[in-house]
C-alpha cells in the first residue's frame, strides 16, 4: 500500500469522525477529553524538570551563603546580611535582615530598595497571611511595616513565606556566624555532591510509576466508542472497501480524536499551569512560567500521542472481522490465552535481575535496564487483567437481576471493562512498590536526632548583647512553658591561640547543671569537672586546679576571638557524667554563676532550653513571639526526634505531588470512559427501562458492572505491586518488608476513587434511562 494510499484513508476516517452529525461530534470529544487530560498531564510532567531547575536557579541567585577565600572588608558595595528565619507551624518563614554599607550595596533579586529599619518588603503569600486572621500570632512576630512585596525573580515558588528586613549593627554579629558581609548576591561554591544510587533508583521510579497510568489511559481514550464504530466500519464494507482499508479509516477516525485532543490538552495545560500557581502541594509551589515544557519533550507528546492512536486501532483491529453484516464482536469473543501475557512481566524480572544486591555501594543502577524492567512488570498489569476479568467473570453463579445483568455484560465484553480500569491497577501497583522501597530505605535516611523530648522540646539561642537571666525568665513566664534551662556554653583551652587541648565549659544555675551531670552537692560559687563523658579525653588534662585556661580560644583559620582567661579553682569539684538533654553525654567543666570570671559573658554562648506543655494551644508559636521580642537576632529550634533527609524528603514530596495529579486524572478519566460507555448502551438501557426494568436494577447493574473489574484489577495490582518492590529492595540490598498498612491504603484509595467516579455518574444514568432514548433518526 501506498502512502499516499494510507493518507487518503486516514483523511477519509478524519471527516467520518466529524461528519457523523451530533453523535460523531460527541464521540470526537470524548475522545479529545480523555485523551487532553492525558496530554495535559504529559506536558505538566516534561514541564516539572524546567520548573525544578528554575527553583534551582533561584535559590541560588538569591543566596547569601558565599564561599569566600578572605573576609570581605566594609566598602561602597557591601552589605550585611543576618539570617532572622522564622517557622510558623510546620512551615519554615525566610527571613533575612540588610543593613547596606554604601551607596553600590547590591539589592538581592525582586527587591528594588532596601528597607529601613523597622520596614520590611514580604512575599505575596506572606502579605495574605500576615493580614490574615490565622497569621495574627505571626504578625506579632513581625511588626514591621510592609513597604513593598518581593518580586518573582527573587521568590522560589508563589506560596513561599519570605521577607526582607531593615537591620541595624549587623556587623558586630559576623564573628558569631549569625551574619555575613557580602558584595554580591548568588552562590559561587563548589557543585553539590552527586546524589547516591538509591536515590537515583528511587527517582527513576517514581517517573515510571507516574507516567504509566497516563501512558494507558491515553491508549484506552482512543478506542472510545467502539461499538458504535464497528456499526459504521460494517457499513463500510456494505459499499465495497475491504478489510485493510476499513481498518485505515478506522484509524483516521481515532487519529481525529487524538488530533483534537491534542488542542484540548494544550488548553488544559495552559488552564492546569495558571492554577498550579496559586497551589501549595506537600509545600512545594511553582510560579505558571516556570512550567514550560522542553520544545523537544512536547514535540515528542505532539508526534506520539497521534502515533500512539492509529498503532492501538490498527492493533486492535488486528483480530476483528468486519463483514457488511456486521462484526465478530456481536457474538462470544474468542477465550484469551495466557501464555503471552506472561511475557511482559517475565521479561521486566529478567531485565531487574541482575541489579539484584547491587546497593548503593557497587555504583549506579542501569536506568536503562530499571526503565525498561518496570514498566514491562507494570504492562504485565494491562496484558493481565483483561484475561483475569475473562477467566473470572465466565464462572460467576446466577444472583440477583441486577447482577444477572451485570455479569452477561462482563462477559460480553469483558476486554471494555478491563480497559476502563487499567489506569488505576497500574497506578496502585506502582504506588504499592514505591511505597515498599520508600519504607525500605526510610531508615537509611533517617537519623535519631538523640533529643530527649520528654525534658525539652525547644531551644532558644540568646544573643550575648541580651542579659541571659531576664531572657530566661521572660521565656519562663511565656504561656505553654513548663520549664526553662539556661546555660553559657563554649569552649576552653590550654593557650590563647591554637590550643593542643580543649574542653567543654558549661555555666548555669544549679538546677540547669543537675541536667547536665549527677552532682554531688552544689551552690553558688562551684566549678564541677566532668570526667568521663564519651568523645571526651582532654578533660583530665586540664582539671588541674590552679591551671590557668582561656575561654574562646582563637585559631588561625578563623577570626580573632575575645578570648578571657580563667583559672581553674583549688576546691575544684568531681562529678558523673549523664545523658543531657541533648541525648548525650556532656564532659568538661560545669560552673555556677558566681564562679564566671568577669568578661566570660563575651566569650560563651547563651542557650535556653525549654520544655513545653503539650496541651497549651499554640505554646511553640508564643515562645518564638517572646523570643523576638527579646532581639531580632535571637532564634529558636523545635526539636524532633529524627531528622529525615533534604534529598530523600525531595523525592518523596514529589511523588506526593504527582501522585496527586495522577488521582486527579485517572478520576476525571474515568469518569469520561463511565460516560461513553453510557452513552453507548443509552438504546440498551432505555429498551430495559421500556420493558419494565426498575431504574435501581439497572443503578445496581452499573455499579456491580464497576465493581467487579475494579476489585479483580487492584488484587492483581497488589500482586505485581509487591513483586516489583520485592526486587527493588533486592537491588538496594534491604530486607525484604511489607508494610501491609501502605498496601492497604494504596488499595483503598484506588477504590474509593472509583467509588467517587461512579456515584458522579449516577446523574447521567438516570437521565438516559429514559424510553425516548429509543428515539431515532
Amino acid at each position: 500500500m501506498s502512502a499516499r494510499g494510507w493518507a487518503r484513508d486516514l483523511a477519509q476516517g478524519v471527516r467520518f469522525a466529524f461528519a457523523g452529525g451530533r453523535e460523531g461530534w460527541v464521540r470526537a470529544l470524548l475522545t479529545a477529553v480523555g485523551v487532553g487530560l492525558g496530554v495535559a498531564l504529559l506536558l505538566l510532567t516534561t514541564a516539572i524538570p524546567n520548573a525544578l531547575a528554575v527553583r534551582h536557579d533561584r535559590e541560588m541567585a538569591r543566596s547569601d551563603d558565599l564561599v569566600v577565600d578572605a573576609r570581605i572588608p566594609p566598602a561602597a558595595d557591601t552589605v550585611v546580611v543576618a539570617h532572622v528565619d522564622t517557622d510558623f507551624g510546620d512551615t519554615t518563614v525566610r527571613g533575612r535582615a540588610l543593613e547596606p554599607e554604601g551607596p553600590r550595596a547590591p539589592l538581592p533579586p525582586g527587591v528594588d530598595r532596601f528597607p529601613a529599619v523597622g520596614e520590611m518588603v514580604v512575599s505575596p503569600a506572606l502579605k495574605e497571611l500576615l493580614e490574615s486572621d490565622s497569621g495574627k500570632l505571626l504578625r506579632e512576630r513581625l511588626p514591621d511595616r510592609i513597604v513593598g512585596t518581593i518580586g518573582e525573580s527573587g521568590l522560589i515558588g508563589s506560596a513561599e513565606l519570605a521577607f526582607y528586613r531593615g537591620g541595624e549593627d549587623l556587623a558586630s554579629y559576623i564573628d558569631d556566624a549569625r551574619a555575613t558581609r557580602i558584595d554580591r548576591f548568588g552562590f559561587s561554591g563548589s557543585p553539590s555532591e552527586p546524589m547516591d544510587p538509591v536515590l537515583l533508583l528511587l527517582v527513576l521510579v517514581v517517573f515510571v510509576v507516574l507516567l504509566m497510568p497516563v501512558a494507558v489511559f491515553v491508549a484506552a481514550a482512543v478506542r472510545f466508542g467502539g461499538e458504535r464504530r464497528d456499526r459504521r466500519l460494517a457499513a463500510l464494507r456494505l459499499v465495497g472497501a475491504d478489510g485493510r482499508t476499513t481498518r485505515r479509516i478506522a484509524a483516521g477516525e481515532a487519529l481525529a480524536g487524538a488530533a483534537l485532543g491534542l488542542v484540548f490538552g494544550a488548553v488544559f495545560f495552559l488552564i492546569g499551569r495558571e492554577v498550579a500557581g496559586g497551589v501549595e502541594v506537600y509545600r512545594v509551589s511553582v510560579f505558571p512560567s516556570y512550567l514550560n515544557p522542553s520544545p523537544l519533550l512536547a514535540l515528542l507528546v505532539a508526534v506520539a500521542v497521534p502515533a500512539a492512536a492509529v498503532l492501538v486501532t490498527l492493533l486492535a483491529l488486528r483480530g476483528v472481522v468486519i463483514e457488511p453484516l456486521g462484526v465478530v464482536r456481536a457474538a462470544k469473543p474468542a477465550r484469551r490465552r495466557l501464555w503471552w501475557r506472561l511475557l511482559p512481566p517475565l521479561a521486566g524480572l529478567v531485565m531487574l535481575y541482575p541489579m539484584v544486591g547491587k546497593g548503593r555501594g557497587n555504583g549506579e543502577f542501569n536506568q536503562y535496564l530499571v526503565v525498561g524492567g518496570v514498566v514491562l512488570l507494570l504492562v504485565g498489569v494491562t496484558a493481565l487483567l483483561p484475561w483475569v476479568v475473562e477467566a473470572v467473570v465466565a464462572r460467576l453463579g446466577t444472583g440477583a437481576v441486577s447482577w444477572q445483568l451485570a455479569v452477561r455484560r462482563l462477559q460480553l465484553s469483558s476486554g471494555t471493562a478491563a480497559r476502563m480500569v487499567n489506569g488505576i491497577a497500574v497506578a496502585v501497583a506502582g504506588a504499592i512498590a514505591l511505597q515498599m522501597l520508600f519504607a525500605g530505605v526510610d531508615d537509611d535516611y533517617t537519623k535519631n536526632t538523640g533529643y530527649d523530648l520528654t525534658r525539652a522540646q525547644m531551644q532558644v539561642d540568646v544573643p550575648r548583647t541580651v542579659p541571659l537571666e531576664s531572657a530566661t525568665e521572660k521565656l519562663r513566664r511565656t504561656e505553654g512553658v513548663r520549664a526553662a534551662y539556661a546555660y553559657a556554653e563554649g569552649m576552653t583551652g590550654d593557650r590563647r591561640t591554637e590550643p593542643g587541648a580543649t574542653t567543654w565549659v558549661t555555666a548555669g544555675d544549679c538546677a540547669a547543671l543537675r541536667e547536665v551531670a549527677t552532682l554531688p552537692s552544689c551552690r553558688d560559687g562551684d566549678v564541677f569537672a566532668v570526667q568521663g563523658a564519651e568523645y571526651d579525653t582532654d578533660t583530665p588534662k586540664l582539671a588541674v586546679p590552679g591551671r590557668t585556661l582561656y575561654l574562646d580560644p582563637s585559631y588561625e583559620s578563623g577570626p580573632e576571638r575575645a578570648t578571657v582567661a580563667w583559672r581553674v579553682p583549688r576546691d575544684l569539684k568531681q562529678a558523673r557524667p549523664r545523658t543531657w538533654l541533648t541525648g548525650a553525654e556532656r564532659g568538661g567543666f560545669l560552673v555556677t554563676w558566681g564562679a564566671l570570671p568577669a568578661g566570660a559573658g563575651t566569650a560563651l554562648y547563651q542557650e535556653v532550653y525549654l520544655a513545653l506543655d503539650p496541651s497549651a494551644d499554640d505554646a511553640r508559636e508564643r515562645v518564638r513571639n517572646t523570643a523576638a521580642a527579646l532581639h531580632p537576632m535571637t532564634s529558636t529550634m523545635t526539636w524532633a526526634a529524627t531528622e529525615r533527609s533534604g534529598r530523600f524528603t525531595s523525592v518523596r514530596t514529589g511523588l506526593f505531588a504527582g501522585a496527586v495529579c495522577v488521582l486527579a486524572l485517572i478520576g476525571a478519566s474515568l469518569l469520561v470512559s463511565q460516560l461513553e460507555q453510557l452513552r453507548e448502551r443509552r438504546k440498551l438501557l432505555s429498551s430495559l427501562v421500556a420493558f419494565g426494568t426498575r431504574r435501581r436494577t439497572l443503578s445496581l447493574s452499573v455499579l456491580w458492572q464497576t465493581a467487579v473489574p475494579i476489585a479483580l484489577g487492584l488484587l492483581l495490582a497488589s500482586v505485581v505491586g509487591l513483586t516489583l518492590g520485592a526486587v527493588l529492595l533486592k537491588m538496594t540490598a534491604t530486607p525484604v518488608r511489607v508494610d501491609w498498612t501502605s498496601v492497604l491504603s494504596m488499595t483503598g484509595i484506588g477504590a474509593a476513587v472509583v467509588l467517587v467516579v461512579t456515584l458522579l455518574s449516577l446523574p447521567p444514568l438516570l437521565r438516559l434511562m429514559r424510553p425516548d432514548g429509543l428515539r431515532t433518526e
